[in-house]
């Protein structure tokens, strides 16, 4: 059993938990829109939350505030595709809704924001 042990824990990593074992070995999200961009809000609870990974759990709990799937996986400190699989989880039981950022927030700021924030900046 030592023996075992050692191989799923190294003393400066902790346990070594294989990524594609938090999805149930699942790579792609049944959510497509998924991207890193995604804003992910929890919705409020109607009932216990029951049987959710730590990795659901930590998002149900960060995202009272919308956050992009991008910095869930900063915070998770799991691959991006591992978070997009969670989510999409959470989608499906109620627990989590996305938005996706509207195309005018994606678009080029323009040269006069751009020299108005320049301006900002060099009065500091």
């Amino acid at each position: 059993m030592a023996g075992q042990e050692a191989r799923w824990y190294d003393a400066e990593a902790g346990p070594l938990v294989r990524p594609f074992t938090m999805t149930g070995g699942r790579t792609t999200p049944a959510t497509p829109m998924l991207d890193i961009t995604t804003q992910v809000v929890t919705v409020p609870a109607v009932g216990e939350r029951i049987n959710l990974t730590p990795e659901g759990q930590a998002i149900v709990e960060w995202c009272h505030h919308a956050l992009p799937v991008a910095e869930l996986a900063a915070h998770l400190d799991v691959p991006l595709t591992v978070v997009k699989v969670v989510i999409s989880d959470l989608i499906e039981r109620g627990y989590v809704v996305v938005r996706n950022p509207t195309k005018t927030a994606l678009q080029d700021p323009g040269a006069d924001l751009l020299k108005r924030v320049l301006k900002g900046v060099r009065a500091l």
